[in-house]
């Protein structure tokens, strides 16, 4: 088994509550709400501790909300590496609408870093040995590199990891630019790497393959939703549909997706299943309400639905 790594720039607690109905100008009743730490890097780290495995995540954390945020990750028992910030971490908040079943998402400015603390965000990767998979997810806050994912790709060369990576923008096109094991685009991202405002169903593969073999990525894991995911290596090409469910939130699907497909190759897994089991994980999310990811049994659940759809 490999170690694995995630690193996340920009963490937050993520506060998800609801109420009767959104209106302004009104004093809205909400329901209790509850806190959970979140932040791309982190979730992924999560979700594999809920599958029964281990990721050490690295993060900065800063001001109380940061000590709170500790408190919360401690609780479910993560590994993780913590970087002292002069700022404090950011809340996001998530309401949700019982009178029309929408959800609504505030995400909060990132909480900057300067240049000693992203550094020593990266000298933690460095400072940890045998590492297998570094996973680095989520945006970017003020005062980081927009090469910091490329800076991160050469770092995981040098140590021989794999480096995954779910990002979007400006960063992304860097780390890809650099090389990396395997991204995990959205269709919106699968254009800004294409350098296309949008893309034709039928361009989705041409351009996978074009950026395949560009050296930009061994891997290419098109996020679809719903719709599940496409799978794109040199050598395959396949859609991984998963089974209708009834979807209470979409928030970490695809970090719980993620670290399905890392923590199922780490088990020493074949790529095509560890997708399979990717998209299991993305789809048991959407089950949960507000910020909750995917849970055990819910994933063995579809992962055994989709095996015997392919078969």
């Amino acid at each position: 088994m490999h170690r694995i790594v995630t690193i996340t720039f920009s963490p937050c607690i993520d506060k998800s509550t609801s109420v009767a109905a959104l209106l302004p100008e009104k004093k809205l009743a909400c329901a209790t709400p509850k806190l959970e730490p979140g932040g791309g890097g982190i979730n992924v780290a999560r979700a594999i501790k809920k599958l029964g495995g281990v990721a050490t995540a690295i993060y900065p954390s800063g001001g109380y909300t940061g000590r709170y945020f500790d408190h919360l990750l401690e609780k479910e028992d993560i590994p993780v590496v913590i970087i002292n910030s002069s700022n404090e971490t950011r809340e996001n908040i998530i309401v949700y609408d019982d009178s029309t079943g929408n959800q609504y998402r505030f995400g909060m400015p990132g909480t900057p870093l300067n240049d000693a603390e992203w550094k020593a965000c990266l000298q933690a990767v460095k400072d940890i040995d045998d590492i297998g998979f570094i996973v680095a997810s989520g945006s970017l806050p003020p005062g980081v590199p927009l090469n910091i994912y490329a800076q991160l790709a050469r770092l995981a060369k040098n140590k021989g990891a794999k480096f995954v990576v779910d990002t979007s923008g400006e960063a992304l096109k860097e780390a890809a630019d650099e090389g990396v094991y395997l991204l995990k685009p959205n269709l919106g991202e699968l254009c800004t790497l294409a350098g296309k405002t949008a893309l034709l169903p039928a361009d989705i593969l041409v351009v996978a393959r074009q950026i395949i073999a560009a050296g930009k990525c061994e891997v290419l894991v098109i996020s679809m939703g719903a719709q599940g995911a496409m799978l794109v290596t040199k050598e395959l090409a396949e859609i991984i549909t998963p089974p209708d469910v009834k979807r209470k939130s979409t928030v970490g699907a695809g970090d719980s997706m993620v670290a399905g497909i890392v923590w199922h190759l780490s088990n020493g897994h074949e790529l095509m299943e560890a997708v399979q089991f990717g998209v299991a994980c993305g789809t048991a999310a959407t089950l949960n309400e507000g910020t909750q990811l995917c849970n055990k049994e819910d994933v063995e659940l579809i992962f055994d639905q989709l095996k015997i759809a392919v078969q």
